[in-house]
């Protein structure tokens, strides 16, 4: 939506490129917002249970996903438009900071440890799910609507059924069983220091190797599954379904993908996997926007495909579990979120207004773009080296 439709509902009065690069601003606003709900959110689940922080974050989300479905335009309500949009986006961003660490853990915490990086894969596999889910339905919507029916109400529809997913999700988070790694802590020390301090005293060195695994995953998704909606538009000319249809097929790939680099970093290790993943971002950001270029839907699609369910899929896959052998159980949750969370608005957050800044500054040319995708590759790389090899850890 941010890609397609907020520039022109919530900034109507800028210029094409400056409505582009402010409605990315709405978007990285929740990124921005991630590592403050890591930092709440992470300090009671280490408290009080990873179970009960995973519902008050779901409601979070679920609930601004839904209002911004309701928004009023900025023809309705002038500027108070975008600036409630951001605050959604702020609530958004809170919860699922919080909510990342949550989830991975129940996974993990309840896996068998020689399936870790499966189990936590699986929490993983969420992503191109949603994605598939919201991409979907869009690209329905597109399908069935006029432009104009589109800009009016059919960009709301997905944000709207969202409240279905949040019934369901409470559904599921309410019947299921605390991590039993936590429940035996709690019942052996059910006083704790705050486990904040705790984490930046005895782990700052994994917080940074976290923060660092984090760059090339994060950044590298969010350019290949948002800017490339502003791209193929505005720089080619292309049809958003060409784009939409590239993604959906993408996101099913990703989804049988994630898990399997999950349960292959249980038998070969998570730093292998992980590198793989890196490297191969790297080698292919510049063949990624060779293909893109052709404006061919199917050569389009192979790009879409090779960079989400394979180069993306691979660092994504082991990483739940990765992520959560590099701390203790007494701080697990807060320093899962802290690593996860910090890198987020740097990586991810900026990565749609950087790149489209690049292109500008190019004159449309995405070399630049490219460049900066090997960047976050090399600190990943350059993280993953300081890291220990954690796939034969003891949780406990």
């Amino acid at each position: 939506a941010a890609a397609l439709v907020f520039n022109k509902l919530f900034f109507p009065e800028l210029d094409a490129f400056t409505g582009t690069i402010a409605a990315f601003g709405t978007f990285a606003v929740g990124f921005f917002a991630r590592p403050i709900g890591g930092l709440v959110f992470g300090h009671y689940g280490d408290k009080l249970g990873r179970k009960n922080m995973l519902v008050t974050t779901l409601v979070m989300m679920g609930v601004a996903t839904f209002l911004i479905g309701v928004l009023p335009t900025h023809a309705q309500i002038g500027v108070a438009a975008p600036a409630l949009l951001v605050v959604l986006r702020f609530i958004q961003g809170f919860g699922v900071g919080g909510e990342w660490g949550g989830a991975v853990l129940m996974a993990v915490e309840h896996g068998h440890k020689g399936h870790r990086g499966f189990f936590g894969s699986c929490a993983q596999a969420g992503v191109p799910v949603g994605l598939l889910l919201a991409t979907g339905v869009f690209t329905l919507l597109n399908s069935q609507l006029t432009d104009a029916q589109f800009l009016a109400w059919g960009w709301r529809v997905p944000f709207l059924i969202g409240i279905l997913l949040l019934a369901v999700g409470l559904y599921i988070r309410l019947a299921i069983l605390e991590s039993p790694l936590f429940q035996k802590l709690q019942d052996q020390e059910p006083e704790r220091p705050a486990p904040i301090r705790e984490v930046l005293t005895k782990y700052p060195r994994n917080v940074l190797i976290a923060m660092g695994a984090r760059f090339a995953e994060n950044a590298s998704f969010y350019i290949f599954t948002v800017f490339i909606y502003a791209y193929a538009k505005n720089n080619l000319q292309l049809e958003r379904q060409i784009i939409l249809n590239a993604i959906l097929i993408a996101s099913a790939a990703q989804f049988i993908a994630v898990p399997c680099f999950g349960a292959l970093s249980d038998r070969v290790g998570r730093r292998p996997v992980y590198i793989f993943g890196a490297v191969f971002t790297a080698l292919f950001a510049m063949p990624f926007f060779l293909l893109v270029n052709t404006q061919s839907p199917t050569l389009i699609t192979l790009a879409l495909v090779l960079a989400v369910a394979v180069g993306h899929a691979a660092m994504y896959g082991p990483q739940a579990a990765f992520f959560s052998e590099l701390f203790g159980t007494r701080v697990r949750y807060s320093g899962v979120s802290l690593g996860y969370q910090l890198a987020s608005p740097f990586a991810g957050g900026l990565a749609p207004i950087i790149a489209a800044v690049l292109i500008k500054w190019s004159g449309g040319n995405p070399w630049p773009v490219a460049v900066y995708l090997i960047i976050t590759c090399l600190i990943t790389l350059t993280a993953i080296r300081f890291a220990k090899e954690t796939f034969d850890t003891d949780l406990e």
